[in-house]
């Protein structure tokens, strides 16, 4: 333990601070989107990387890696996305062996209703809190992080 670097108080604070936000957050978002959609934010977070997508499909694989999922969580949600009628899993056509998730009319539909709502809480909690200054500085700050926590840049899809 002697080579070890311990965080001084005013990192241990920082750190503290940002744990609390990455556990208080994302329940303020489920909360919200289950509420107004009876979503999960992930099931939304799901439904709008599809919404994003080229013709609103993407190999299972390629949109488990885009929410970093394993494959058995996101053929959960798809399984409970596809039951409720907003994703359908049709043969990739360039790969029968895949398998894509492609978003249904009412998929769309959902994102559309449901992206208002989200937005409104996102500003709430985290963009209409910050300054431009605070909110570039923030974006920069996550960027940095993600070249750590995701050098491929699996993640980030646009920015």
């Amino acid at each position: 333990m002697a080579d070890v670097t311990w965080l001084t108080p005013d990192q241990q604070a920082d750190w503290v601070r940002l744990a609390a936000v990455l556990e208080l957050l994302p329940a303020a978002l489920d909360a919200q989107l289950n509420r107004d959609a009876e979503l999960t934010h992930f099931e939304y977070f799901v439904l709008a990387m599809l919404s994003e997508a080229p013709d609103r499909t993407l190999r299972q694989t390629a949109l488990a890696s885009r929410t970093n999922a394993t494959l058995a969580r996101l053929s959960r949600v798809v399984s409970r996305l596809e039951t409720a009628g907003f994703v359908e899993r049709r043969p990739c056509p360039a790969d029968r062996r895949a398998t894509n998730a492609v978003l249904t009319d009412a998929g769309w539909a959902k994102v559309v209703a449901t992206a208002p709502g989200h937005v409104g809480t996102v500003r709430h909690y985290v963009v209409d809190a910050l300054s431009a200054q605070d909110l570039a500085q923030l974006g920069a700050i996550c960027g940095r992080l993600l070249g750590r926590l995701d050098p491929d840049g699996r993640m980030f899809v646009s920015g």
